[in-house]
């Protein structure tokens, strides 16, 4: 009998006839049977339906099982299919991925402020004919925490290592540690740069987990507040931005804890915006590949130098501001504070008000709290009054300091007990201020505010002056010759 022209032979019959029943699968680029460069094979089924002779010259009859077999195979090419593409599409992902890592690998690091010494290494790289990122491990380096010496940078070559040890000397930082003293929480090192030049940074460990450091930006200091052991030290120099960088990023933090601080206070030796190095700090701690930290987690506090607390809401919005108060009375905290006689805290609080109402940050309003000198029903109706004055009083927050006996401060200044604290900040939230008493650890090695003095107290005699800081040189920027006020009693003028 003559075979039909629909009947079926094995295997390749098979094939020719459901690519003609089934319509080839398409890519998005129109390809058949192709998804995205991969074959997509069809797996043959062996099968022989018979048609009868009378089926000749109609359209061929599938039996169930032909059939079946025909919707078994376009769901396993289907399926086949969705796999391609989902086993293509998590390539392209990874692929994706690592070329956002290799294009932020290959992102240059922010230039660091002209005349540091990190810039001077990487002009001195440059000038040995090394390529950009040497300088870049060079950095990466410092901020693990891990190179003291030049020689302990081992991603850089030998040659590159004995050029710079060469320029700079073998260590890698400007700053040196040669005391240590710790307590429950807290760890503070004297460092010192040039010989004499000594300064003093607390790190301080939370319970919840994280630290934060405080740093000096001066060693010494030369406002004479009353109240301050470094302000009776006097003032040596401004610290460079390198010894203000290098004091967040030295090694000795690594030995105990394996990372940097998540936070920076400016809050150690020295007025912080009396030194315009200060700025370039900011920009090193906050720049790309050296600090990286949050402008919100870095904290400047001030007593009141309004020229640069202008300059600081207008290029650092975001970095926490704290100005110390310690009296709302204006005579009185020119006592306590002599720089109010040059910037008044009503100019100040100007220009905090208006960093208020642009930024919209919380501003802290630091409180010392002096027992029978600043701790009375008077000075908490005023200072709630000051504080409500302000153009946006909810941001604004009183942090109430119990008075820490400090090294070559007025003998006359005693700390007020811990329930009257509790009373004082109670009396301000009853009209309605945001205000908390602030802990302090470390005040049993002198590490807690207003005791710092880098050991130059170390032979002065009980209540008698601390020893002397060498002379300042006539190159560095001075501030104010402003001598220690009197204690005679003068009228009380109200501030705000």
């Amino acid at each position: 009998m003559a075979r039909s022209p629909h009947a079926l032979t094995p295997s390749s019959d098979v094939e020719n006839f459901f690519q003609a029943v089934i319509p080839p699968v398409r890519n998005r680029t129109g390809t058949a049977d192709v998804v995205r460069g991969m074959q997509c094979a069809v797996s043959p089924v062996r099968f022989r339906p018979a048609f009868p002779s009378s089926c000749v010259g109609r359209r061929p009859f599938l039996s169930r099982p032909a059939s079946r077999q025909r919707d078994a195979m376009a769901r396993r090419e289907r399926d086949h299919v969705e796999d391609c593409e989902h086993h293509l599409m998590t390539n392209q992902h990874h692929a994706n991925t690592s070329s956002d890592r290799a294009r932020q690998s290959r992102v240059g690091l922010a230039n660091p402020p002209p005349g540091t010494r990190l810039a001077r290494t990487r002009e001195h790289l440059e000038s040995m004919g090394a390529p950009d990122f040497r300088y870049r491990q060079f950095v990466s380096a410092l901020r693990r925490a891990e190179a003291e010496t030049f020689d302990t940078v081992r991603e850089l070559p030998a040659e590159l290592r004995t050029g710079l040890t060469e320029k700079f000397g073998p260590r890698v930082l400007p700053i040196v540690p040669v005391a240590r003293q710790a307590e429950d929480q807290v760890e503070k090192v004297v460092f010192e740069s040039d010989p004499g030049i000594r300064f003093e940074t607390v790190l301080s460990r939370y319970r919840a987990g994280w630290s934060s450091i405080c740093v000096s930006s001066q060693a010494g200091c030369g406002l004479g507040c009353t109240f301050c052991a470094t302000a009776a030290v006097g003032l040596a120099r401004n610290l460079t931005a390198d010894e203000i960088y290098a004091q967040v990023v030295h090694p000795s933090w690594r030995l105990h804890d394996k990372g940097l601080p998540e936070s920076v206070a400016f809050m150690g030796m020295g007025e912080a915006l009396a030194n315009p190095h200060v700025f370039d700090a900011l920009r090193l701690l906050s720049g790309t590949g050296y600090g990286e930290l949050s402008q919100r987690r870095i904290t400047v506090s001030t007593v009141g130098f309004a020229p640069n607390l202008s300059r600081l809401t207008k290029e650092y919005p975001q970095v926490t501001i704290t100005l110390s108060v310690h009296s709302p009375f204006a005579d009185e905290r020119a006592q306590l504070i002599p720089l109010e006689k040059r910037f008044p805290l009503t100019e100040n609080l100007a220009i905090l008000d208006e960093h208020a109402g642009t930024a919209r940050r919380k501003i802290y309003l630091a409180y010392l709290l002096i027992a029978g000198v600043n701790d009375t029903d008077e000075h908490l109706q005023q200072l709630a009054r000051l504080v409500a004055s302000r153009s946006r009083p909810e941001l604004f927050h009183v942090s109430v300091i119990r008075y820490n006996q400090a090294l070559g401060a007025d003998p006359a200044y005693q700390a007020p007990s811990k329930t009257h604290v509790s009373q004082f900040v109670a009396g301000l939230r009853e009209r309605g201020i945001h205000a908390t008493r602030r802990r302090q650890l470390g005040s049993s090695i002198d590490a807690a505010c207003g005791q710092l003095h880098a050991r130059y107290a170390a032979s002065a005699p009980a209540g008698g002056p601390l020893a002397g800081l060498p002379p300042m040189s006539p190159a560095e920027d001075r501030l104010l010759q402003i001598g220690r006020p009197g204690r005679s009693e003068s009228r009380r003028t109200a501030t705000g």
